[in-house]
């Protein structure tokens, strides 16, 4: 009992003190403070208790909204831990800053930073068993703060806001109001107050609250819409007006009798606002890429990168926190106009879509590497308009270089459409495009005498030997017709697969395939930083998992004359400041495919849309689509004809289009028999499904970009004999 005894004299006598310092001002409070301080601290054995408590208020941001947006500005997506954007006093209704001050601190320009005559109404009311707080705005914004400061130091935010606080506490809070009181205007600390204070899981501070309650700013809030707000902060889930209407109306209505009492609104605007009914027009926000306002899967990507970068933090979770509480903008390549219709074309590919067939569209831009578009026919989550839900990319790989998570799907077989690289190869030993194969061979033995100068090429077609030997039976093109000589070129657009294997066999070195593949930037879609393994005979013809924007970024090097860009999402990140702070550059190799050999590759390329295997690329009248531009293009199927693409370009968009087998095993579901949007396929083709999307979708995407003519190859590539 002694102790308590003391300890409630010398909290007696502080309270002495506070009401002398709140005639003399806050500066006499700051000079007499720790002596009355002391004194109760001599209870606790801590007589400079006071004296070593902090003056200096740091003010660590508060948990603010990072916004992805598109090259436009416009809204991708808004990552959050806390929901709120900072606003001016001036970007504030009075009748927030009017109804704030009048129910929780009214004499708050008239103290400096605590209100004696409170404290000792407070005491008063809890020695008759009332309990009531004694806080003013400016102790209430202290301990906001500290909260914030201990969450950006990822500590648990153990003061109280709103409840019991020791004496220690409360002396803290005191201590470090006057003080900011001296540095600070009043202006500024009320609206440090309404920016930082909570009102509900969705909303911290007023304008994210005004938006969350009732989609307005907080510049329009009305009288009602104030003095309800204003009436939330005391309990949150207690008056939560969602929740709880009609205590939070009878709270909004002691707010506003609060408002009439000192003078802030007549009779008629309290009794006028009184009769208001509660409307609220809740605006829940949407944050994260699952709630992104366009591409989903784009704003996903990215998001990864940047989780995976340690320019933004020395650990996963650290960069998590500065992505969810520091305000960032990312600033990103993406272009509206070519997402909207690239969504909008995958969604109508398949339809309705029951069998679960994945759809995709991921468009670069030749010479610079930036993606422009990445759509699918899918949803993040359920009930977003699409039965097809998967959280999968299928546009990206599994994994970056590093072998850090990027959510994609890990690729798919482009079958036909890796015939290029060979093309590509047998150009860069200048041969020409016109020069006739044996298209007629079809057997290549174990022991066959591939001229490589790196390794060892591997797996074999012929069926003499399969019994024995376990090797593949002789190689098979689609349709009995094309085993005959041909130039490579005709292999090429009509799609042979033993005119690519007659070029690979006329090539003075097999190892300028995988010189190829590696210049155009090509690799396995689980990522990690593997390569493909060109030297697999099977590869030739398209066999490993390759993502889309993979193939989009290699076709786009033929497109650039040779330049190959690695693909980019990110132009810039800012802080809240709007400082500078991360994002990617472009990095370009000129000259990765010889400008020639890149020129050569694009006029062949251009055949397979007029006279190839593009030419049935057809509308549902069964009309041949054209662009009515300079393009090319390759189609490619897997040999399930469960993974079908085509991957096309003019001089100003490359993009990769995708319909097939996207989650599951290829040949588990079969491209054979099936009906896609209410039409039967015998057999799908990459020309069939994945060639109109292509098709439909460039035809509005390819004004907005370069369209100008290819630039013509030399002689010498074309025509054998040429100079």
């Amino acid at each position: 009992m002694g102790r308590a005894k003391d300890a409630s004299a010398a909290f007696g006598r502080l309270i002495a003190f506070l009401a002398v310092s709140g005639l003399c001002g806050a500066l006499v409070a700051g000079i007499f403070m720790p002596v009355a301080a002391a004194t109760w601290g001599a209870t606790n054995g801590t007589v400079q208790f006071f004296d070593n408590l902090p003056s200096e208020l740091s003010v660590s941001p508060p948990d603010l909204v990072t916004k992805m947006v598109a090259a436009d500005g416009s809204e991708i997506a808004t990552l959050y831990n806390e929901n709120r954007t900072p606003v001016s006093l001036d970007a504030m209704s009075p009748n927030i800053k009017n109804a704030i001050i009048a129910v929780e601190d009214y004499r708050f320009y008239d103290h400096g930073g605590i209100d004696t005559a409170g404290v000792l109404r407070a005491v008063i009311a809890n020695v008759k068993g009332d309990r009531q707080g004694a806080s003013t705005l400016t102790q209430q914004y202290v301990a906001n703060v500290l909260k914030e400061n201990l969450l950006a130091q990822g500590q648990d935010p153990t003061v109280v806001l709103n409840g019991q606080k020791s004496i220690g506490d409360k002396l803290r809070e005191m201590k470090l109001s006057i003080a900011l009181e001296k540095k600070n205007s009043k202006d500024d600390i009320l609206a440090g107050y309404l920016n930082i204070v909570f009102f509900n899981t969705h909303a911290y501070g007023i304008q994210a609250a005004s938006q969350y309650f009732f989609s307005v700013n907080a510049k329009d809030l009305t009288l009602p819409q104030a003095a309800l707000l204003a009436g939330v902060v005391n309990g949150p889930s207690v008056y939560d007006p969602t929740a709880r209407p009609g205590p939070s109306v009878e709270r909004r209505n002691l707010v506003l009798d609060a408002m009439l009492k000192h003078g802030y609104i007549s009779q008629k605007e309290h009794d006028d606002a009184v009769a208001t009914p509660l409307e609220l027009k809740v605006n829940p926000p949407r944050q994260g890429c699952a709630y992104a306002v366009q591409a989903q899967y784009f704003c996903d990507f990215v998001l990864h990168q940047i989780l995976n970068d340690p320019a933004y933090g020395a650990s996963p979770d650290e960069r998590y926190q500065k992505v969810t509480r520091s305000g960032l903008t990312i600033t990103t390549t993406l272009d509206p106009r070519l997402q909207g219709p690239a969504q909008a074309q995958v969604d109508s590919t398949a339809g309705p879509n029951p069998d679960k067939w994945g759809t995709a569209l991921v468009t670069v831009q030749p010479g610079t590497g930036r993606v422009l578009s990445m759509a699918q026919n899918t949803r993040i989550l359920p009930g977003q308009g699409k039965d097809f839900v998967t959280s999968y990319n299928f546009g990206v790989d599994r994994t970056d270089a590093n072998g850090n998570d990027l959510g994609g799907a890990g690729g798919f077989q482009p079958g036909s459409a890796m015939k290029p690289v060979t093309l590509a190869a047998w150009l860069g030993e200048g041969k020409p495009t016109d020069q006739i194969v044996n298209a007629g061979q079809r057997r290549y033995p174990l022991n066959h005498p591939w001229r490589d100068t790196c390794t060892r090429v591997i797996g074999a077609y012929d069926s003499s030997t399969v019994a024995s030997l376990g090797t593949s039976g002789d190689l098979q093109n689609d349709e009995p017709q094309w085993y005959r000589p041909m130039t490579v070129r005709e292999g090429v657009y009509q799609s042979i697969n033993t005119a690519t294997f007659a070029s690979a066999a006329g090539l003075n070195d097999f190892c300028d395939i995988q010189r190829a593949a590696d210049a155009l930037g090509m690799h396995n879609g689980e990522g990690a930083g593997a390569k493909l393994d060109m030297s697999v005979l099977g590869n030739l013809l398209g066999g490993p998992n390759i993502a889309p924007l993979t193939m989009a970024s290699a076709y786009a090097t033929f497109a650039a004359n040779g330049t190959y860009c690695a693909p980019w999402s990110i132009t810039d990140v800012t802080d809240s400041h709007g400082k500078r702070i991360g994002g990617q550059a472009q990095a370009c190799q000129p000259g990765s495919i010889k400008p020639d050999v890149a020129k050569a590759v694009t006029n062949v390329l251009q055949d397979v849309l007029t006279k190839g295997s593009g030419y049935n690329i057809k509308d549902n009248a069964g009309k041949t689509i054209y662009l009515g531009v300079p393009d090319a293009a390759k189609t490619g199927t897997n040999e399930f004809n469960s993974e079908t693409w085509v991957i096309g370009y003019t001089r100003g968009l490359a993009t990769a289009s995708y319909f097939g087998e996207a989650l599951g095993n290829p040949e588990d579901h079969l491209g054979r028999n099936v009906i896609v949007n209410g039409r039967f396929w015998p057999v799908v083709d990459g020309a069939y499904i994945a060639g109109p999307q292509w098709a439909y979708y460039m035809q509005k995407a390819i004004g907005l970009y370069d369209r100008g003519p290819f630039d013509a190859p030399p002689p010498s590539l074309i025509t054998p004999g040429k100079k």
